[in-house]
């Protein structure tokens, strides 16, 4: 049953610390935060990460005119200084880089823009400020309230009018309002004229949605898909991306395509797909079901994918917590950066998607470890021959955390194998490719958009120093133990954002709310910290 507190702290949160969804156009205040674009922006003597997977750089300029690239300039040598006669001439704003990395601006393909209203509890204006101060320059949005809704967003952050990364719309296809081939091939035309980008599907019956993937084909819309588990036995990752998917979302759909000695997942007999415990723990026992790692249907099934150019986006992220509750649970930046409404949200509530953790036990977390070694490994492979993998994160569920969990998702990118260039690559170049912006996007080039991150500390090095809440390190000057890093500018558009800023907001957001929901400011946030039924 769920708990007093935690349906009184959703009502307080939302009385108290929410406004109502705001009308189309309003729902995320006009941009007051970022400074330009500039005629001339020079950033001086950083070392690049271009995103291609070549080796840091540099030191070097970059110049960009309004909001593009239009120069890179190697100034110098590591450790020796550089002769002004060698750089690019005065910006009407310079940025001094000297010691920071600079990358491009990250790509998040599997991104949701909930609102006040939603089950989460929370503002666009939250979650772009999360997303900006990882450093996330372009989110692939899929869902987001509708198709109005998502390309009113799209229209207002490719004008800078509001702070939001750049955004791709891929809208739901609604199953229940395609009864018929006819009205499936409809709603992707819809879809089409009302701007979007993509489509992500969930799965619907074969002639339904075989209908709206030719549609989709056709009209050159972009397709991804949650493979569904209520649609799996027809709709796998062969039969979809024969009939043109583009990419997949998680990992459902692939160890379903790796059977060899079944059809159907070996379900309890008392399994019931709604009962999210029941579905979450069962998923943590696909992957041992398929074919062998090296046996020739994993490498019939690998190379098929590769050959249809189809593209991963595992979002280790989301399930993150199903093989370490507590870490994910207690992760350090919840208590700064978590919105009451959404921490409540997180907590088990067998109406809220994700929130399943009414008896999670020890063996569960043991079965999504092996789990993940698995899948990891299928990934990193797919990658090595030559697949397309991009960085997704799904955050907002799971106790995953936008921006945040982004950064979580390049770690678990080199746990699964990769070289940290590797999961730059992945999460710039590769991420562009999968959404066909790399023309514009996805590498430090001249004549690319102006979407760069910079850094003090490397991130190849280490990743955590892209947290928002940095990385611990010891000076051996001081013999203290600091934090450092976190992403400090992300330029978007030639447009700079104070990241240190930007994070700020959303801590004094958390707080705000905290006060108005009569919570501790220095607690940890805990049912006991929720205000308690009189």
């Amino acid at each position: 049953m769920k708990n007093i507190v935690s349906a009184s702290l959703i009502a307080l949160s939302l009385a108290l610390g929410a406004a109502p969804l705001m009308a189309q156009g309003t729902e995320v205040p006009a941009r007051s935060e970022g400074e330009g674009q500039y005629d001339r922006l020079v950033i001086r003597g950083a070392y690049i990460i271009d995103g291609t997977g070549a080796p840091p750089y540099g030191p070097a300029d970059i110049v960009v005119e309004n909001d593009r690239i239009t120069k890179v300039q190697v100034v110098g040598t590591p450790g020796v200084p550089i002769d002004p006669k060698n750089r690019p001439a005065k910006g009407t704003r310079e940025i001094d880089a000297n010691g920071k990395y600079l990358l491009p601006g990250f790509v998040d393909l599997h991104s949701h823009i909930h609102s006040l209203k939603s089950e989460q509890g929370v503002s666009p204006e939250y979650i772009f400020k999360l997303q900006l101060g990882h450093g996330v320059t372009t989110i692939r949005s899929v869902g987001s309230g509708g198709i109005d809704r998502i390309t009113d967003f799209k229209k207002r952050s490719a004008k800078n009018e509001i702070t939001a990364p750049r955004i791709i719309a891929f809208p739901f296809f609604n199953k229940g309002q395609a009864e018929t081939p006819d009205a499936a091939r409809k709603q992707v035309r819809e879809i089409k004229k009302k701007g979007g980008d993509g489509i992500k599907f969930f799965g619907a019956p074969k002639e339904i949605l075989w209908a709206a993937l030719d549609e989709a084909e056709k009209l050159d819309l972009l397709t991804t898909m949650h493979h569904a588990q209520l649609d799996v036995t027809h709709a796998n990752v062969l039969t979809t991306s024969e009939r043109g998917l583009d990419s997949m979302e998680h990992w459902y759909g692939l160890p379903e395509a790796l059977f060899e000695d079944k059809i159907v997942q070996n379900y309890p007999t008392d399994y019931i797909y709604n009962n999210e415990q029941d579905r979450f723990s069962e998923a943590g026992r696909l992957w041992k079901q398929a074919a062998k790692p090296g046996s020739d249907k994993w490498n019939e099934v690998m190379d098929t994918l590769i050959e249809r150019d189809f593209a991963l986006d595992p979002t280790f992220t989301i399930y993150l917590a199903s093989r370490d509750l507590m870490r994910m649970s207690r992760a350090i930046w919840h208590d700064e950066y978590t919105m009451p409404a959404l921490w409540d949200f997180y907590r088990p509530n067998r109406n809220a998607h994700g929130s399943f953790w009414f008896n999670w036990t020890t063996g569960d977390e043991i079965e999504w470890k092996n789990n993940y070694k698995l899948w990891m490994q299928f990934v990193n492979e797919y990658k090595n021959k030559g697949g397309k993998v991009g960085i997704g994160s799904d955050t907002g569920y799971i106790y995953s955390l936008y921006g945040f969990g982004y950064i979580q998702e390049l770690e678990l990118m080199q746990e699964a194998g990769f070289h940290p260039l590797e999961v730059i690559r992945s999460a710039t170049l590769m991420g562009s490719q999968i959404i066909k912006q790399d023309a514009e996007i996805g590498s430090i080039q001249v004549g690319k958009k102006a979407d760069m991150i910079i850094v003090d500390e490397n991130p190849i090095h280490n990743m955590k120093v892209l947290y928002g809440t940095g990385a611990i390190k010891l000076n051996d000057e001081t013999q203290q133990v600091e934090r450092v890093g976190g992403v400090r500018w992300t330029i978007k558009d030639g447009v700079v954002y104070d990241a240190f800023k930007l994070r700020a907001d959303v801590r004094e957001m958390v707080r705000d709310a905290k006060v108005k929901a009569g919570m501790s400011l220095d607690a940890p946030l805990s049912v006991a910290n929720a205000p308690q039924p009189e």
